[in-house]
């Protein structure tokens, strides 16, 4: 992590501690010079379990491993997930692009329903169904009323389980794969993401598109999708969520009964991340296209862990910075000097602070698009800002974002 970045986190945890030590006495503003106040370099919060303990959540986890955890509360629609630590950055040379393959033909069909079927069921539930992948987790959500609770889990757990790979789902899926590809490819928010994580972690599967490449997609076969299945779906990497309408002890009392099939493989993906750490490289990829109007690119730098407690000061910083987007004039009154410089510059067509963790590491960074005279005058623009913030920040500016954090 830069020198830079560490000095940002220092000054949003040492403001957060100022904030939360003084609100319940007193509302006035010291006239101690801000670096005088907090110039301890020692971090003060390095657990947020308090925190993230309201609502509460409840977790059991079974005997084979596999955990459940519920939130409930006073909706009428409850929400079950699936998340499987599972991704491209646990794939092999020889199953890249398995991942979000298997994601996809699982909805193919299954011993017990066909393709129709599951999509039958799913619109008489009158249900919201979705999935999706990243680098190290894929995910399968469905949104249903609380009465269809016990068939939403039931659907997902034979689909999970009992998917049947008939080969010709799979070249039906390959085609699609293979166009979708393509389409993606020409989408410029989505080749900057694969060649920011591509230029952040080189040579290494976590550096790699999700979607894995084009050509990958021939080399899957029904065997190829079995493996996978049996080595990453495995009961040690699986959780299943419920929020809203719901009831702990009977969730789990369904779990037991339908997720009897996942595979026991005790390898959690913890082992694996330290088998192999994520390793982060400074380094630069560019792209050159002369026929597009518009340059899009990312200045990014090391970020933190889901674990780490730095987590929650760049997310901090990340609010303090903001966003602009030049379709919407209102962003040149925003509070955030950044989203400011870029409205009344008129540097960019659209910026944005972010932020993304994983489980050893993470980026942090700034991502923009602008037109090409004015790149040079811009990445100065944002790097000044950026370098600003290790000395030049409000009370009002953390508390503004600390605010937009407890509305998320």
């Amino acid at each position: 992590m830069s020198i830079a970045t560490r000095r940002l986190i220092m000054l949003s945890r040492r403001s957060h501690q100022a904030l939360t030590t003084t609100r319940s006495t007193s509302t006035a503003v010291s006239d101690t010079p801000r670096f005088l106040k907090h110039n301890s370099p020692h971090p003060i919060l390095t657990d947020h379990t308090s925190t993230l303990s309201c609502p509460q959540t409840r977790l059991t986890t079974l005997p084979n491993g596999l955990r459940i955890a519920t939130e409930s509360n006073l909706s009428h629609t409850a929400t079950v997930c699936v998340w499987i630590d599972t991704g491209s950055r646990f794939e092999t040379d020889e199953t890249r692009g398995v991942a979000n393959f298997l994601m996809n033909m699982v909805y193919r069909g299954t011993s017990k329903r066909s393709m129709s079927d599951l999509d039958e069921e799913f619109e008489n539930m009158g249900g919201e169904y979705q999935s999706y992948i990243s680098r190290e987790q894929t995910v399968y959500i469905v949104k249903v009323t609380a009465t269809d609770v016990p068939k939403a889990i039931d659907v997902l757990s034979d689909m999970l389980q009992n998917s049947t790979f008939e080969e010709n789902m799979i070249v039906d899926l390959r085609n699609d794969t293979i166009t979708r590809m393509l389409e993606e490819n020409e989408d410029p928010d989505s080749v900057v993401s694969d060649c920011l994580h591509a230029a952040a972690f080189r040579d290494t599967p976590f550096g790699r598109s999700t979607d894995g490449r084009p050509k990958d997609a021939f080399f899957v076969t029904k065997k190829v999708l079995q493996d996978y299945l049996s080595t990453h779906y495995s009961t040690h990497r699986t959780i299943i969520t419920a929020s809203g309408a719901v009831n702990h002890g009977e969730i789990v009392e369904q779990v037991k009964k339908t997720f009897t099939k996942l595979s026991t493989n005790p390898i959690t993906s913890t082992q694996l991340v330290k088998q192999a750490p994520a390793i982060f490289t400074g380094s630069e990829i560019r792209k050159r296209d002369d026929d597009m109007p518009y340059a899009y690119f990312g200045i990014f730098f090391k970020g933190a862990s889901w674990t780490d407690p730095d987590s929650f000061a760049l997310l901090v910083i990340q609010l303090m910075l903001g966003s602009w987007t030049k379709s919407t004039d209102v962003d040149k009154n925003k509070g955030s000097q950044f989203a400011q410089m870029a409205g009344i510059d008129e540097l960019a067509e659209h910026l944005r602070a972010g932020t993304c963790h994983y489980k050893d590491t993470g980026l942090f960074g700034v991502s923009a698009i602008a037109k090409p005279d004015c790149l040079d005058d811009l990445a100065s623009a944002i790097m000044q800002k950026l370098s600003q913030l290790c000395y030049q920040v409000t009370e009002e500016d953390v508390i503004r974002a600390q605010n937009k954090v407890n509305r998320h």
